[in-house]
């Protein structure tokens, strides 16, 4: 067995109801849906493979006819389930997926309020809806959190959406940098820090406190990459430690990786990963996935330009600690 519980990450759709105007997948209408019957044949070499925890990601989770069937068959497998979603249809969807055994719910908000996260978002009513499912679920027993991409557009409002959080009941944040094909340009770094740092240095009995690194790097190193070149904070050097614990699956190309942030980091040089099937058959952990990870493990830190705040903090952890607490990741 693993030495620690890792994480699965599987893409079970590309289908999208949100208009997010910095992700790929707005208003995707694409048909593909990762079956029932494909997470029955990964479940078992999940186990082998130590995975403790699963994610469903997409496009929009929800969207998924079988996302009930999907987090009962994973939660009858012994698996702590998860899923990220824009939470437009939370609210209704909450109580049979508390029902079927999910354990935590990550909703996407960028904005303290309707007036600002439907504009980002381009979906009127989303901020309302999203707030109350996490109400809901928060009530059903599922550990509710929520990840916020933060850029130019809105760190002026992290403040505000620190303490609508806090009240809301939500127990874990993100806040990861808005990544873009282009360079993220402020105009006053030092207005970014005095905004932000109050609400990484907040109290944490009386404010909940984001995860990871600061979106904009903890050192002045880091900053300066940040600030100056656009790239977010990685993992510190020697070893990224995230690949020993992270499979993401990608079950519309057949590919899994060994970070949630490198399949949607690649480049032109073709496929990255490793393919999820030999034979016909599903299989994790082959020699082609471990020297994929053994790479990233070894160059992530000096190579990588789209890690998020909670990989980042999350490789750390382990090698400042050696462990890390549950669903920090």
């Amino acid at each position: 067995m693993h030495e620690r519980a890792r994480y699965l990450f599987i893409r079970i759709l590309e289908a999208c109801n949100a208009d997010c105007f910095m992700c790929e997948f707005a208003l995707s209408r694409d048909a593909f849906r990762f079956s029932v019957g494909d997470f029955a044949d990964l479940l078992p070499k999940a186990w082998e493979a130590g995975v403790g925890y699963v994610r469903f990601t997409g496009g929009e989770p929800l969207m998924h006819r079988e996302i009930v069937e999907l987090v009962r068959a994973g939660a009858a497998a012994g698996m702590k389930m998860s899923l990220i979603t824009n939470g437009a249809m939370l609210p209704k969807m909450a109580e049979p997926l508390a029902g079927a055994g999910l354990a935590q719910v990550i909703v996407s908000l960028d904005g303290a309020s309707g007036a600002t996260h439907d504009v980002y978002r381009r979906s009127p009513g989303m901020f309302d809806k999203a707030l109350c499912g996490l109400r809901i679920a928060a009530g059903l027993g599922v550990l509710p959190r929520v990840n916020t991409v933060v850029g130019p557009h809105n760190y002026t409002e992290m403040p505000r959406l620190q303490k609508v959080l806090t009240e809301a009941g939500v127990r874990q944040w993100e806040l990861s940098a808005l990544k873009l094909d282009r360079s993220i340009t402020y105009p006053d770094p030092g207005h970014v820090r005095a905004v932000c740092d109050a609400v990484y240095d907040a109290d944490p009995v009386r404010l909940l406190v984001p995860m990871g690194k600061r979106f904009y790097g903890d050192t002045p190193e880091e900053q300066e990459r940040y600030f100056v070149h656009s790239m977010t904070p990685r993992a510190s050097r020697p070893l990224c430690h995230v690949v020993d614990d992270v499979i993401y699956v990608d079950g519309k190309y057949g590919r899994m990786y060994a970070c949630s942030c490198l399949p949607h980091r690649e480049g032109d040089g073709g496929p990255g990963g490793a393919p999820l099937r030999e034979g016909g058959a599903i299989r994790l952990d082959t020699p082609a996935f471990r020297e994929h990870a053994v790479l990233f493990r070894e160059r992530g830190p000096e190579m990588c330009s789209g890690c998020s705040t909670t990989a980042a903090g999350y490789s750390d952890d382990v090698a400042r600690l050696g462990s890390v607490a549950p669903w920090q990741y």
